[in-house]
C-alpha cells in the first residue's frame, strides 16, 4: 500500500511506526538480496474500535507480505488482502497485488472471515515479479506475473498489517483483534530464513501503541 512512515522512535529489535506493525528482516545476508517472502494467516472478523462506534466512519486494515520499503523505500512488491468494516458493523474482505509506487489491484479470488490464506511475492529479478494469493480452506488461488520501472532492491522481508493511504490519508483503523502469521519464509538465491533475525514494527502515535508484535518462533508472529 506505501512504504512505511518513518519511525518516531526506535531501539535494537523495535520500531514503531504510524501505519506499520509486524516483523521486518532488515538486511539479507551478505552479498545476497530476498527473492521471495510467504506467510499464511486466518482471516480474522474485524470490527469497528470502541472510540469509532457511533461516528458513521467505515474502517479497515490490510494484511500483507512483501519485499522492501523498509529501509529500502524505491519500491515494494507485495500481495495481501484488506479487511473492511462498515458504519453498520458489516465487514467485507479484498484479495490484492501491488508494486508500490504503482496502485493496488484487485485479485478476483473469494476472501471471509476464518479463511487460511497463504501470501507469496516472488522477485525473478529486481524488475520482475509474481504475487500469489491462495485460499487454502476453499482452495482457490489467484497470481499474476509483473514488471515495474520501479526496481526492487531485495533488501527487506515483511509480514505486515498496515493501516494504509486512501486520497494521502490514512484510513480509520479497523479493530482486526489477533493476526497470526505462520509459516513466515524469506529465501535468497543461497538460503531460506524464518524471521528469527526480524526486528519488530509497532504502529504507534499520539494516541499510544495500537498493536502488540510478538515473534513467537522462527516462523511464526503474532
Amino acid at each position: 500500500k506505501q512504504s512505511k512512515n518513518k519511525a518516531t522512535t526506535s531501539h535494537t529489535t523495535i520500531d514503531y511506526s504510524s501505519n506499520w506493525g509486524g516483523a521486518v528482516i532488515q538486511t539479507p545476508p551478505t552479498g545476497q538480496t530476498f527473492n521471495a517472502v510467504s506467510g499464511a494467516i486466518q482471516v480474522p472478523t474485524p470490527s469497528i474500535p470502541p472510540n469509532g462506534m457511533g461516528t458513521g466512519e467505515s474502517f479497515a486494515a490490510a494484511v500483507w507480505v512483501g519485499i522492501d520499503g523498509d529501509t529500502y523505500t524505491e519500491a515494494i512488491l507485495q500481495t495481501g488482502i484488506d479487511m473492511n468494516v462498515a458504519a453498520d458493523g458489516s465487514v467485507s474482505f479484498d484479495a490484492w497485488y501491488e508494486w508500490f509506487p504503482d496502485y493496488s489491484y484487485t485479485f478476483d479470488i473469494e476472501i471471509n472471515a476464518g479463511d487460511e490464506i497463504s501470501m507469496t511475492v516472488i522477485a525473478s529479478s529486481g524488475n520482475e515479479g509474481t504475487a500469489i494469493i491462495e485460499n487454502i480452506t476453499t482452495g482457490d488461488q489467484a497470481y499474476i506475473n509483473l514488471s515495474s520501472n520501479y526496481t526492487l532492491g531485495g533488501q527487506n522481508a515483511e509480514w505486515i498489517v498496515e493501516d494504509f493511504e486512501v486520497n494521502n490519508e490514512l484510513v480509520a483503523f479497523a479493530d482486526f483483534g489477533t493476526v497470526t502469521f505462520t509459516n513466515c519464509v524469506a529465501t535468497t538465491a543461497e538460503q531460506t530464513l524464518g524471521v528469527e533475525t526480524a526486528s519488530i514494527i509497532e504502529i504507534g502515535d499520539s494516541g499510544g501503541q495500537l498493536t502488540g508484535v510478538d515473534i513467537v518462533n522462527t516462523n511464526e508472529v503474532v
